[in-house]
């Protein structure tokens, strides 16, 4: 069934928006806890990131290092960082709404649990940046 536009207060048809445009507008309105959880993530995993595409570019130059190619622990440890440091900062810079009046902020668990789920992809997808579009460039 398709849905028939709502009439304005003046009685002329309202606009009906394209899926792109709510979700720029979803994007342009995003809630803050989810641009801080999104943020700290973001942060930990390009500071981490480009620890690991030097140490990449250092092994594809062919560059030996101590303990040998360790990329995969080095991209394990990475994740884990970004997740641990992203729900933990999380959890500290996004209080929970309490609805009383004495300003106090609340955390829970819940606050990690928001970073730890923002977390994950933004360590995937730092770790693909770096390997298919950031080492080539480079090597």
């Amino acid at each position: 069934m398709e849905r028939q536009p709502r009439a304005a207060p003046e009685g002329r048809p309202v606009h009906a928006r394209s899926p792109i445009e709510v979700r720029w507008r979803q994007f342009r309105g995003a809630p803050r806890p989810v641009v801080r959880a999104v943020g700290s993530s973001l942060a930990v995993a390009v500071v981490l990131g480009i620890g690991y595409l030097a140490y990449d570019v250092a092994l594809s130059r062919g560059t030996h290092l101590p303990g040998g190619d360790l990329r995969f622990a080095f991209g394990a440890a990475l994740v884990v960082a970004v997740v641990v440091a992203g729900s933990l900062l999380t959890y500290l810079v996004v209080p929970q709404p309490t609805g009383t009046r004495d300003g106090a902020p609340r955390r829970s668990g819940w606050s990690a649990a928001l970073g730890f789920f923002a977390a994950l992809p933004i360590a995937y997808l730092v770790l693909v940046v770096e390997a298919q579009i950031l080492r080539p460039l480079l090597s």
